[in-house]
């Protein structure tokens, strides 16, 4: 069916079933009194992620600095966490350039919560019951990313050489690829060769520490530095991306130094650091987990479509 392009690509069942996810995420934190919270869109500092591309806006005032769409509310919302907020989830608008297909489009609505004092453990037993009650699943696995590799591809993710990688890589999947980065090899082969066979729900767990972005590092129980983080994939979708928080400013700001440092040997344009995340870090953020969700992808399997454009409005396409 084509539409002309000024009308909206959801009907009014879709729209009632987004107001009635939006509900029913309401209701679940309301029950367990976390408090439901409003940060900025626009930040004057970006993330600094290489794999993140976030929108620059300029002012058109003369000697105006550019502004940054953000792509997530986490800084802010630790900034808050660190003021005394509490527990506290906010339903954001969220913008990552250069993310347009079936999974991902430009503007995007994520659910992201921070739980002071709770472990990761406890933090997945409340995404698992948030997702449950919206999708009715099945108890969730967990288990590890290492597990995973040696699970599906009889590869350890955290020995193999780039070699070893790019020869799994070319065995599996018909790609040309050039990169020097041994993550880009692991997200490529997890992409394509594991996350379309986990359609059961499963948490994955200890991550490299070079894909540790804001979670701590810890020994895992094969005495080797893991990052303490999970991700949610429920039907081959990625639903939701979990840490147990980094508090160290110090070990922050070498983390954001290491991106930028990638980030310009790929040719990727620097953005200004988050001062005053850093800030908050030096005055304490609790000890806590957090945990972003694609609510967009939630409404997809809520509904059974296979295309994020099926429930939203306006897609990038046509906004």
């Amino acid at each position: 069916m084509t539409y002309p392009d000024w009308q909206a690509r959801t009907d009014r069942n879709m729209l009632e079933a987004r107001a009635s996810l939006l509900g029913q995420i309401r209701e679940f934190f309301a029950e367990r009194q976390v408090l439901e919270v409003d940060t900025p869109i626009l930040s004057a500092a970006a993330g600094t992620d290489p794999n993140l591309a976030p929108f620059c806006i300029q002012p058109q005032g003369k000697g105006d600095a550019p502004l940054f769409l953000q792509t997530s509310p986490e800084f802010a919302m630790k900034r808050l966490l660190a003021s005394g907020s509490g527990a506290i989830y906010q339903l954001a608008k969220s913008f990552r350039h250069h993310e347009a297909g079936s999974q991902h489009n430009p503007e995007f609505t994520m659910l992201e919560w921070y739980r002071p004092d709770f472990t990761l453990a406890e933090l997945m037993d409340e995404v698992e019951a948030l997702v449950s009650a919206v999708l009715a699943l099945e108890k969730t696995e967990r288990i590890s990313y290492a597990e995973l590799f040696q699970r599906h591809l009889q590869l350890d993710p955290f020995t193999a050489t780039l070699d070893t990688l790019q020869q799994v890589a070319g065995e599996h999947i018909d790609i040309v690829m050039e990169s020097s980065n041994p993550d880009h090899w692991l997200d490529l082969l997890f992409s394509h060769c594991i996350q379309p066979q986990l359609q059961a729900p499963v948490f994955i767990m200890n991550y490299p520490v070079s894909q540790a972005a804001l979670a701590k590092v810890e020994k895992d129980e094969h005495g080797r530095l893991v990052a303490r983080r999970f991700e949610l994939v429920v039907a081959g979708l990625e639903l939701a991306n979990g840490y147990d928080e980094l508090t160290d400013a110090a070990e922050q700001k070498r983390r954001f130094d290491g991106d930028l440092a990638l980030r310009k040997f790929e040719g990727k344009p620097r953005h200004p650091l988050d001062l005053n995340l850093l800030a908050a870090l030096e005055h304490t953020l609790p000890e806590c987990s957090g945990v972003a969700l694609g609510v967009d992808r939630l409404l997809m399997l809520k509904t059974a479509s296979k295309d994020i454009r099926e429930v939203i409005s306006f897609p990038i396409d046509i906004a």
